[in-house]
């Protein structure tokens, strides 16, 4: 039986071979990993699909592999490899990456430190293994020798990936710091000092341009070129503001009440339940309600065909450390307490922050939920992560003068005021069911009961 790369997400067509954790000729149990592999969005292992004996490996550490190509084979003990005719695959490529199209030098920064191990100078990468016996990956090894770090400075990087592993961004982070003694980097020409500015004579690595003015280059300008995450982030947003026509409605919910029933229980639900309390499980399971009471708003468009969702699925939208945006989901969103709500946003965003996440967590979603708030926004007009057709923003939290509606007459006093943002897909969202929609989360956000249990 051959093992095939698994679909690790939406837009992600390869992976990297990052380490072998079985031998050929290991016995393997079903579900047992036996390789540990990497893309732009995630670290994961993929598992043995049966019981069995690992008969052979179609590819090396360092390869680049595709989606569904074959990466090894699985056999009855006592099976061999002459059994199997289907030859190993050709398509696997290391991963010395090759020159950068046209020439094209780039500046400074995370995103051009990948762009400059594109184009290796003579010589040897640094060892796949230290002394330390701690395992290095192929981007990093080439971004260490186009900057001429030693395999010294290389083990003396605390690695914050998996098992103490140096990623790219420890990497990355080291450089601008590192010790004036460095060795320049090899090749005929030298690495600029540490700290300087590289200044990009020529023009960029070009992206297709639909219309609009190019930039116009200055002196002391710096091209800095995406990295491959930050590209599928860019051609992902361009392609949902062409496929959906936009609409956005804001509404402001007073949630005072929401506010002080927090405060008057995170102290005993951190201690009961070993988890912190944020408003993001509160404001996930407000939109489920109003999902399941207005379902037109979790679907999907398929030419002039509308996909009505069953599952509610919701998309988390989290920051990463590197700037890049990654969307965990929270999957059968509705079948969750408050309880399990706040574990599953506390473990997805740590792990996600920690590059943890499984290729399955992050796709599959029907509808998205981001916090610009976490950035000080009041505020925001989100893009709709296709192809759903709906997001909402929440925003930051301020207290505010406010007119208070009593029996006895209106009064002004000091409460905590938040804007929700709704954009949808205006093919099948109406202004009527997008306003609807987010007025029905803002009313039961403050309609929380200062007695509500958890």
């Amino acid at each position: 039986m051959e093992i095939l790369l698994p679909k690790m997400g939406e837009s992600v067509a390869e992976a990297t071979i990052i380490k072998w954790l079985k031998q050929e000729g290991d016995r393997v149990e079903a579900d047992e990993p036996i390789v540990e592999i990497a893309t732009d969005k995630v670290d994961s292992e993929v598992p043995a699909p049966q019981d069995g004996v690992l008969l052979e490996r179609l590819v090396n550490d360092g390869d680049v592999v595709k989606v569904g190509q074959p990466i090894a084979r699985i056999g009855a003990e006592g099976g061999s490899v002459e059994a199997v005719s289907t030859p190993a695959p050709a398509a696997a490529t290391r991963s010395t990456p090759l020159p950068p199209p046209n020439g094209a030098s780039v500046g400074n920064g995370h995103a051009a430190a990948s762009a400059r191990s594109a184009a290796l100078p003579e010589g040897a990468p640094p060892a796949r293994t230290g002394p330390s016996g701690r395992f290095y990956s192929p981007l990093v090894r080439n971004i260490a020798q186009s900057e001429g770090v030693s395999m010294a400075e290389l083990e003396s990087i605390p690695g914050s990936g998996s098992g103490g592993r140096v990623t790219k961004k420890d990497l990355l982070d080291f450089l601008p710091n590192r010790g004036a003694s460095a060795g320049p980097a090899a090749g005929p020409t030298p690495a600029p000092a540490p700290g300087a500015s590289r200044v990009a004579p020529i023009a960029p690595v070009e992206a297709p341009r639909e219309g609009g003015v190019a930039p116009v280059l200055s002196t002391g300008d710096e091209i800095i070129e995406m990295d491959r995450m930050r590209r599928l982030i860019a051609d992902h947003m361009v392609m949902s503001k062409r496929t959906s026509p936009h609409v956005t409605s804001f509404v402001e919910a007073d949630v005072t009440n929401l506010v002080h029933w927090r405060d008057k229980v995170k102290k005993a639900f951190e201690q009961r339940e070993g988890e912190k309390l944020t408003f993001t499980p509160m404001f996930i399971m407000a939109i489920v309600q109003a999902i399941r009471e207005m379902p037109m708003v979790n679907v999907q468009v398929d030419g002039y065909n509308i996909i009505k969702k069953k599952d509610i699925n919701i998309g988390m939208a989290a920051a990463l450390p590197s700037g890049n945006l990654i969307v965990p989901v929270i999957r059968n969103a509705d079948r969750l307490n408050l309880v399990g709500m706040a574990r599953m946003v506390n473990d997805l965003a740590s792990r996600a922050r920690a590059g943890k996440l499984q290729p399955d967590e992050i796709q599959g979603g029907t509808y998205t939920v981001t916090n610009v708030g976490t950035f000080g926004n009041v505020l925001g007009t989100p893009v709709i992560n296709q192809p759903q057709v709906a997001i909402m923003a929440t925003g930051a939290i301020r207290k505010k003068p406010a007119v208070i509606e009593t029996p006895e007459g209106d009064l002004i006093g000091i409460r905590h005021m938040m804007f929700l943002s709704h954009s949808y897909d205006h093919r099948v969202v109406d202004g009527a069911l997008g306003g609807r929609f987010v007025r029905r989360v803002a009313d039961i956000l403050e309609a929380w009961s200062l007695g509500a249990e958890f």
